[in-house]
C-alpha cells in the first residue's frame, strides 16, 4: 500500500477488480495494482473488505492549533474518524480531548458531519473543553449551553459548530438538542452513563440514531465492577450485549450470597469484547508525553460561600481605604478568602464557619474515579481536612490523613501502607507536612483542593509522585472556584513567588 499525492492509495491485490467494482473512479493498473481515491467513504469500504487502509486524516489534514500532536494523538484521531460509534479509553492526561477535537474538525471539513455536541461534567465545560477547542480548533465557533432553560435553548438554536453541555443539562433541553442538528455527540467521562435505568441514559439513547456519530471517552470504563460496562456498551455496541442487564450480569458475575456478587474469571475478556470498537493508550505507552500534565477543574462556589466571600472582600476594600496595607495583613485577608473558597473559615474569635463542600467534593470524586492509581489530595486548611476526610470515609473510600498533628511514627506507617498495600487509596495531606523527603509513587494523580501560597511547597508537594520509582506519567489537578484561587494558581503555574507579589495580588483581588 502506497500513498500517492495525499489523495489516492496504490494497492497491490490478488483481485483488483473486486475493488474497482465497488469504488467509483478507481483504476486497475498493471501488476495487480489498483489506484483508489483516498477519502473517508473509500477508506471505510476498503476496511469493510478487510483491507487495512489508514484514515486520510493522517496525510491530508493540517493539524490545527497551538501545539503539535503526539503520535498517539494522531493514531487516536485516525481511529475516531473511521468509527462512527466507538470508545476512546485513553488514560487521563494523554490528551484524548485534543484527539477528539482534531478528528471532529476533520469530519466537519470533509462534510461528513455538520455539528458537534460535547456532553461532559459541569466542572470541565470551560476549563477543559472550551479552552481546548480554542487551543486546537480556534477557527471553529464554540458555545457553552449553561444557565436557564431559555438560555440553553437559545444557544443550542444558534450557529455554534460546537456546543458544550453538562450531563443533566441535556435532559433540561432534550427537545432542543434533538432538533439541533447534532450529528456527532462526544461524551466525556462516559461512565456517567453506566446505568441504563437512569433518565440521563434514556435521554441520550433517544438522541443517538443509526446515523449519529457517538464517541464515548473515559480512562476507566469499568473501574468499580465489570457490570459498569453494560450501559455504555448498550449505547455504542447494542448488538454486543444482551437486551437485559440481568443477563449481562450473569455473564460477568457469580452470585456468592443474596447480597454479594464477584467477577467471573473471564469477566475482563467479556468486558473487552463488548466495549468495541475501542482504542486505548496508557500513560506509560505515551513516551512522548510531558512528565507532568496540569489540569484545571472549575468548581462553582455555593450561594453561602459567595455571600461571605463578598462580605469579606467589601471589608478588605474598606480597610485598604483607611490604612496602609502591609504584606502581612494582606496575606491574612487573602488566606481567609481562600478558606471560604475551600469550605471552612475561621472567625475572629477562633470559631469555624463551615460551608457546603458538595460541589467541590463531587468534582474530586470524579478525579478519584478517573485515576488509574492512588491519589494525593492537598488541603491547606485543617478544618477543611476534617470535613473532607469524613465525606470520603463515609463513601467507603479508604483514606488517611497527614498533617502537623500526626506523629512521626504514625506518618511512617501511613506512608509505608500507602506505598506497599492496596489501602489507603487516598491520602489527604496538609501540604507543608509532606512537601519534602517523601516518596509517594503509588499515586499518579495529585489534586489541589485549594492552592497553597508557597511556590516551594507547591513544587515539592507535586514532586512526591514524580520521582524515582514512578512508572506512570502524572497528572496535577487544580480545583478552583473563586477569583482569588485562580490568581494564586496562575502565579504558581508561572513559578512566581506569591509572597513577593502579595500586596499586588491583594490590590488586584480588590479591583
Amino acid at each position: 500500500m502506497k500513498i500517492v499525492d495525499n489523495k489516492a492509495l496504490l494497492l497491490t491485490l490478488r483481485n483488483p477488480a473486486k475493488v474497482t467494482s465497488v469504488i467509483p473512479k478507481s483504476r486497475e493498473l498493471p501488476n495487480n495494482q489498483v489506484l483508489v481515491n483516498w477519502g473517508l467513504e473509500e477508506t471505510q469500504v476498503l476496511r469493510n473488505m478487510k483491507i487495512n487502509a489508514p484514515s486520510p486524516i493522517e496525510s491530508n489534514y493540517k493539524w490545527t492549533g497551538k501545539y503539535t500532536p503526539f503520535d498517539h494523538q494522531k493514531v487516536t484521531a485516525s481511529f475516531l474518524t473511521l468509527n462512527r460509534k466507538s470508545f476512546c479509553f485513553n488514560e487521563q492526561g494523554t490528551g484524548k480531548t485534543a484527539s477528539a477535537i482534531w478528528a471532529s474538525d476533520y469530519l466537519l471539513k470533509q462534510g461528513a458531519i455538520n455539528r458537534v455536541l460535547v456532553v461532559c461534567p459541569l466542572s470541565i465545560m470551560d476549563s477543559a473543553w472550551r479552552n481546548d477547542l480554542f487551543s486546537f480548533a480556534m477557527h471553529r465557533k464554540v458555545d457553552v449551553a449553561y444557565g436557564s432553560k431559555a438560555k440553553r435553548t437559545k444557544i443550542i438554536g444558534g450557529d455554534a459548530e460546537y456546543v458544550i453541555i453538562n450531563y443533566d443539562g441535556v435532559e433540561i433541553v432534550e427537545d432542543a438538542v434533538a432538533n439541533g442538528g447534532f450529528d456527532l455527540i462526544i461524551v466525556d467521562e462516559a461512565t456517567h452513563y453506566k446505568n441504563p435505568q437512569t433518565k440521563r441514559w434514556k435521554t441520550l439513547a433517544k438522541l443517538v440514531g443509526p446515523s449519529t456519530w457517538l464517541w464515548m471517552m473515559t480512562g476507566t470504563p469499568a473501574a468499580q465492577s465489570p457490570t459498569d460496562a453494560y450501559g455504555i456498551a448498550k449505547l455504542v455496541n447494542p448488538n454486543g450485549v444482551p437486551r437485559f442487564f440481568g443477563s449481562f450480569r450473569d455473564q460477568v458475575m457469580c452470585k456468592v450470597t443474596n447480597f454479594k456478587w464477584v467477577p467471573k474469571e473471564d469477566a475482563t475478556n467479556t468486558v473487552h469484547r463488548v466495549l468495541q470498537p475501542a482504542i486505548r493508550f496508557t500513560k506509560e505507552e505515551c513516551l512522548d508525553l510531558p512528565p507532568m500534565v496540569y489540569v484545571k477543574r472549575e468548581v462553582p462556589l455555593t450561594r453561602q460561600q459567595l455571600k461571605y466571600y463578598k462580605e469579606l472582600k467589601d471589608k478588605m476594600v474598606m480597610q485598604a481605604a483607611g490604612e496602609q496595607i502591609t504584606a502581612a495583613n494582606a496575606a491574612v485577608s487573602m488566606n481567609k478568602l481562600l478558606q471560604i473558597s475551600a469550605g471552612a473559615v475561621y472567625t475572629d474569635n477562633g470559631d469555624s464557619l463551615e460551608f457546603d463542600i458538595s460541589p467541590r467534593y463531587k468534582v474530586l470524586r470524579e478525579v478519584i474515579d478517573e485515576s488509574s492509581k492512588k491519589v494525593l489530595v492537598f488541603v491547606p486548611f485543617k478544618h477543611t481536612i476534617d470535613m473532607l476526610t469524613s465525606k470520603l470515609r463515609a463513601d467507603g473510600i479508604a483514606t488517611e490523613v497527614i498533617r502537623g498533628d500526626v506523629s512521626a511514627p504514625r506518618r511512617t506507617d501511613i506512608f509505608k501502607r500507602f506505598q506497599e498495600q492496596d489501602d489507603p487509596k487516598v491520602l489527604v495531606i496538609q501540604p507543608q507536612s509532606a512537601a519534602h523527603g517523601v516518596t509517594l509513587t503509588a499515586a499518579n494523580t495529585v489534586v489541589w483542593w485549594a492552592p497553597t501560597s508557597s511556590l516551594e511547597t507547591y513544587a515539592q508537594a507535586n514532586a512526591r509522585v514524580h520521582r524515582s520509582g514512578q512508572d506512570h506519567k502524572c497528572t496535577v489537578v487544580q480545583l478552583q472556584g473563586s477569583h482569588a484561587e485562580k490568581r494564586v494558581y496562575s502565579l504558581l503555574d508561572n513559578r512566581i513567588n506569591i509572597h513577593t507579589k502579595m500586596i499586588d495580588l491583594y490590590k488586584e483581588i480588590l479591583d
